[in-house]
């Protein structure tokens, strides 16, 4: 009965589904907000003051495009959900999943607008991390600007989700999910510069498609068991 209850009560593929979507969108927010400015060199280049005095910046990503996108995805997660008991007549413990991600997804907004408080910082400035000052070419500085994205806004919400609905399946593909999102950005592998306007395909466009496959083979197990239970 326990497990027939928890059976009923998940719906792991609507989540996946709705990020996965969402992630398949910043692909596209990426492109259309792509821009390109030449700026002068920072002092710390080693070039400075010799031949090296204008570098070209790629700026991509609208700041407002995920802190809103995430926020009605859990919206929309928890709508669903509360619909889905009523209907079927079983509670539902998707609040502590909806908390987790509206808190994380607080945390990982108010760090990206303090960082940028002051316009966006100039290649080969230091990142501004509350007060931390870290080097933008520090490996230690790279793991944490991965930290500081999906893996902490979408990977640890659905690691809190497949503790609540005991997923042993959610959980494998939560852990891969993340090594795909903390993946080090080694230059060259997504055979597309830096400089195209589609460079956010690769990493973007792997994360999307898991997640959308995710939402569909969820899907299809649930539909199974409804089969086998009829």
């Amino acid at each position: 009965m326990t497990r027939r209850v928890r059976a009923a009560q998940r719906g792991t593929w609507f989540p996946l589904l709705l990020l996965g979507a969402l992630t398949l969108g910043g692909v596209l927010v990426s492109r259309f907000t792509y821009h390109v400015e030449t700026v002068p060199c920072p002092a710390t280049d080693s070039g400075a003051g010799t031949d090296c005095t204008l570098i070209t910046q790629v700026k991509q990503g609208e700041p407002f495009y995920w802190p809103i996108g995430l926020a009605l995805a859990y919206v929309a997660t928890a709508f669903f959900y509360v619909r889905r008991s009523r209907n079927r007549g079983v509670g539902t413990s998707v609040r502590p999943y909806i908390l987790t991600g509206i808190t994380l997804l607080g945390l990982v907004t108010a760090t990206t607008f303090w960082s940028i408080r002051q316009g966006t910082p100039q290649p080969g400035d230091p990142i501004d991390l509350w007060g931390l000052h870290l080097d933008p070419t520090s490996g230690t500085t790279g793991f944490i600007e991965l930290l500081t994205g999906n893996v902490t806004a979408v990977g640890l919400p659905l690691l809190v989700l497949s503790w609540v609905e005991r997923s042993r399946a959610l959980l494998v593909f939560t852990l891969v999910y993340l090594a795909i999102c903390l993946m080090p950005l080694v230059p060259g592998w997504q055979m597309i510069p830096v400089t195209s306007p589609w460079s956010a395909l690769p990493r973007l466009g792997v994360q999307a498609l898991l997640l959308l496959l995710g939402a569909l083979g969820f899907h299809r197990a649930e539909l199974s068991r409804q089969h086998d239970a009829s």
